[in-house]
């Protein structure tokens, strides 16, 4: 068997470099495009708040307010303190903390197989109740 003999001058390989310096545009387009959004807060001139610790209030005088949690279970069942409740007996129980709270915070515990409307509508709710701090929480 006779093997063929390739070529006697093999040409030198060349290095295809489109394929490289589009990766590197696009990469440098990326970096353009971040380090733009991250200097947004520098253009529109926004003024934070200051934390607490800096507005001249002491580490001392800081006071921490536990939130209220309030469960809403797969069934639509009000839950707190780990006791299935009503809701009359839930809005007495709002009210008076935010008597003795005004600053308090109040925390629902949604369960997420519930429809947005059933969520809503009890935020809603216990805003109404005259709790201006009343977030969803989530994972």
């Amino acid at each position: 068997m006779r093997f063929k003999n390739r070529s006697p001058q093999s040409q030198i390989p060349e290095v295809n470099l489109v394929p490289m310096m589009d990766v590197l545009m696009t990469v440098l387009t990326f970096f353009i495009i971040i380090s733009m959004g991250l200097t947004g807060q520098q253009i529109l001139n926004v003024r934070l708040p200051q934390s607490v610790a800096e507005g001249g209030l002491g580490e001392d005088e800081v006071i921490s307010v536990e939130a209220l949690m309030v469960g809403l279970d797969k069934d639509g069942n009000l839950v707190f303190d780990n006791q299935p409740t009503t809701w009359n007996a839930l809005s007495q129980e709002v009210t008076t903390y935010f008597a003795q709270n005004p600053e308090g915070r109040l925390v629902l515990k949604a369960d997420r197989e519930l429809t947005y409307s059933q969520v809503a509508k009890l935020l809603a709710d216990l805003r109404a109740i005259g709790g201006n701090r009343v977030s969803l929480a989530v994972e």
